[in-house]
């Protein structure tokens, strides 16, 4: 699932880096005017004619308008993302669950052979390579079956992130052009990503290899294609060698919420008093670290390290990336959450209501960025601000409490100061 030059767009205020995958929420903001886009032919029309400027052969051009067809459903499921629409509750436990990891586990004794030998060549661990590929597309077993060219045709035909899915589309038909497929073999999810590890267009041109050496770059058949392109791609991204993804810690009590999100050495960490799942001191080095809270300050912590926002940069989803890591740690034999997942995790808000929420903040003098409707570091910093203002714990979610603080109407009281 890259934006342009990657596999996923799952976008969220979550992380600071360039959307990725094509499975990204967004609308536009409240000031900005809505796009008239053309009709759905005229607009396919043009999509065809740019894609010949661009230099795709006519035959592929062909095929492709011979099986495009409008599919609201295909919007429906852009604006419901469960990455976006669900809770840490609702979403951590399905998919990092007691029967993929199994499958991890034994998928890591099969194909021991071949994914140390990706290890060696590009540093990604086993581990993560087959926890990607459990949570994209449970192991090979949901590919997906809709046509990508009709998939990203609808969406580059909507306004909402027209200019992002006009590129995948035409990648898409470079991609037939190129040999590797046919235009109705290309086959995935609604949002156009492709093979057992889910690429977008522009990942599979800039990414997909032909790790078994047959002549082709086959990510639906072939798991060494598969397995080979997703470490390539994560080596591209960044990924630190002999570095984990971050792991489950302990907050001492007393600790102050204001620093979530927040950058510091791991160090610094330690001598706050933030031990490991096992109430053990962290690792004193400089190895830059952030805490996340995903359900609360009831919930599990997390302390992510640089590889995290690698795996933010596949998929920019802070619930995918925990569930990543955390589907890795086991399938490498690692034992499960220290602390439970508490069923009052903070509710997923509609886009309207997160509106209202961040401007009635940004009323009452805390900077929460763009009003968007995206929770993410930015907002919750601000949301933790105001709960340390009223003397509440500053966790940064909309507990009940906060949120009817937040969604009446500001007072004319003088703004209050963000900082600590």
């Amino acid at each position: 699932m890259l934006a342009l030059s990657s596999p996923h767009v799952r976008a969220s205020e979550a992380s600071p880096n360039p959307p990725l995958t094509a499975d990204l929420p967004a609308s536009a903001t409240p000031d900005q005017p809505p796009i008239t886009m053309p009709t759905f032919d005229v607009c396919v029309n043009k999509l065809l004619a740019d894609a010949e400027a661009l230099g795709v052969s006519a035959t592929t051009r062909k095929r492709a308008r011979d099986i495009i067809r409008e599919d609201r459903s295909v919007l429906t499921l852009d604006q419901s993302q469960p990455e976006f629409t669900n809770t840490f509750a609702g979403y951590f436990p399905v998919r990092v669950t007691n029967s993929r990891i199994s499958e991890g586990r034994a998928l890591l004794l099969k194909h021991q052979d071949l994914l140390e030998r990706i290890q060696r060549e590009t540093g990604v661990p086993p581990q993560y390579l087959l926890s990607f590929w459990g949570l994209e597309t449970d192991f090979g077993k949901t590919l997906g079956d809709r046509s990508v060219p009709a998939s990203l045709a609808n969406l580059a035909c909507d306004s909402r992130r027209s200019d992002f899915f006009r590129q995948e589309f035409f990648n898409a038909l470079l991609i037939v052009d190129r040999g590797d497929s046919t235009v109705e073999g290309l086959t995935g999810s609604w949002a156009g990503a492709m093979g057992n590890m889910q690429f977008m267009p522009s990942a599979w041109l800039q990414h997909a290899a032909d790790g078994d050496g047959d002549g082709k770059r086959d990510l639906w058949n072939s798991t060494t294609d598969a397995l080979v392109s997703a470490s390539r791609f994560l080596a591209a991204l960044g990924w630190q060698t002999g570095m984990r993804w971050g792991r489950e810690v302990l907050l001492p009590d007393g600790f102050d919420y204001l620093l979530l999100d927040q950058i510091q050495p791991l160090a610094t960490w330690s001598t706050m008093g933030v031990r490991d799942s096992m109430g053990r001191p962290l690792k004193v080095s400089q190895t830059p670290a952030r805490i996340i809270l995903p359900s609360g300050a009831e919930g599990p912590a997390f302390i992510a390290y640089p590889n995290f926002d690698v795996i933010m940069k596949w998929n920019r989803s802070e619930y995918y990336a925990i569930s990543v890591g955390r589907l890795a740690d086991q399938i490498a034999g690692g034992g499960k959450l220290v602390r439970s997942i508490p069923d009052n995790a903070p509710r997923r808000l509609p886009l309207q209501t997160t509106q209202a929420l961040q401007r009635n903040l940004a009323a009452r003098g805390f900077d929460v960025g763009a009003i968007d409707g995206l929770i993410g570091p930015g907002t919750r910093r601000a949301i933790a601000a105001f709960q340390h203002s009223q003397g509440w714990p500053p966790h940064g979610f909309t507990d009940p409490r906060t949120l009817a603080a937040l969604t009446m109407p500001a007072t004319s009281a003088a703004p209050v100061s963000t900082t600590p």
